[in-house]
């Protein structure tokens, strides 16, 4: 512990945000659980650490008790005896004297690197995770570095982001090496640092791949009003546009739907229906139901359901496969849907 050390200290502040100050306090704590491990823990002591030089001092404190009082020598000294020393000390005061080791420069050294390294790395943790946790919805782009009991760790420079099996696309297998886009759904701070919690599945992926494509809805002039989502096969979305010249649906697809292709490659060929949404909802209740047509809407306000009326043939296309398409349509647009074929309105 010496000058060299206090200028190291200070270059580490420098580079890594990590205050001298507070490094400094941090030994000084450190310093007295090693004495007390070294030199008897039954002690109150104190260690403290020269600011300019780097020199390392340790006191011992004794509490000034009774003269017939003392039970402790380690803890406790006479009145008339503290006196001696200095003639204002009165009961309770702490006396200190000065305790430190010959040998004490090497173990100070050894505990301090041991702060400072534990330090370093809390402070780049700690960057880590303040970088994330502004990130928190958005999407990102890593490489799969792991597979482990069906986790899927990826790498994202400094640190590794978890794709637990819940956030994963059904059915979709991941490779070392793989270059994915990840939503990052939960910036968590635990013991071990920041973990970075990923989804593929998690419908605002969509939102945010869409707002990557398709410039209009980066720039705000296309707007996402909903999204229902069975990742690995099917999405629907319903767009606005807040420009009458600019069609919602149009720039999201893009020339020869090569916007909404990149989407659906990313996905691994999921389906995603973009639906013009509407204020009205029989109309956008009708228009969620596509590809299937639509004859007539009746709305229930109060119940906030609809009873919806399709061509007999076009029955099993509204309801789709196993009750997808109705279910996606009811998630859309938040209400309830019930689905029959004309002939079965006219029984």
């Amino acid at each position: 512990m010496n000058l060299e050390f206090i200028d190291a200290l200070e270059q580490l502040e420098k580079e890594k945000g990590v205050s001298k100050d507070i490094l400094i306090d941090t030994i000084e704590a450190a310093l007295v659980s090693a004495y007390k491990r070294n030199f008897g823990s039954c002690q109150n002591v104190r260690t403290e650490i020269d600011r300019e030089n780097g020199e390392v001092k340790v006191y011992s404190q004794k509490r000034v008790v009774e003269n017939d009082d003392v039970y402790d020598d380690f803890l406790e000294i006479a009145i008339d005896e503290a006196r001696e020393i200095n003639k204002n000390y009165e009961l309770e005061d702490m006396v200190e004297f000065e305790v430190t080791p010959k040998n004490f420069g090497r173990i100070a050294a050894q505990t301090a690197k041991q702060v400072v390294v534990q330090r370093i790395r809390e402070a780049e943790r700690d960057v880590i995770y303040s970088e994330f946790i502004n990130r928190e919805t958005e999407i990102v782009t890593g490489i799969v570095a792991r597979v482990s009991k069906g986790i899927v760790y990826i790498s994202l420079g400094k640190i590794e982001g978890v794709l637990n099996q819940t956030e994963q696309i059904p059915g979709e297998t991941y490779e070392v090496g793989q270059r994915i886009k990840s939503y990052i759904l939960e910036v968590k701070k635990t013991t071990k640092g920041p973990q970075i919690l990923l989804s593929r599945s998690h419908p605002g992926l969509i939102k945010r791949l869409f707002e990557l494509e398709v410039p209009e809805i980066y720039d705000g002039v296309v707007q996402i009003k909903s999204i229902s989502r069975e990742a690995g096969s099917r999405t629907k979305m319903a767009v606005h546009s807040i420009d009458e010249n600019v069609d919602s649906i149009g720039a999201c697809v893009g020339a020869k739907g090569s916007r909404v292709k990149n989407i659906v490659d990313e996905l691994k060929e999921e389906k995603i229906d973009i639906i013009k949404y509407s204020e009205n909802p029989a109309e956008f209740i009708s228009s969620a139901l596509s590809p299937s047509k639509v004859i007539s809407v009746d709305l229930v306000e109060e119940e906030k359901s609809a009873k919806v009326i399709v061509p007999d043939y076009q029955l099993s296309l509204a309801i789709g496969k196993e009750g997808q398409n109705a279910r996606l349509a009811a998630k859309l647009t938040n209400w309830k849907i019930d689905i029959k074929s004309e002939s079965q309105a006219n029984n």
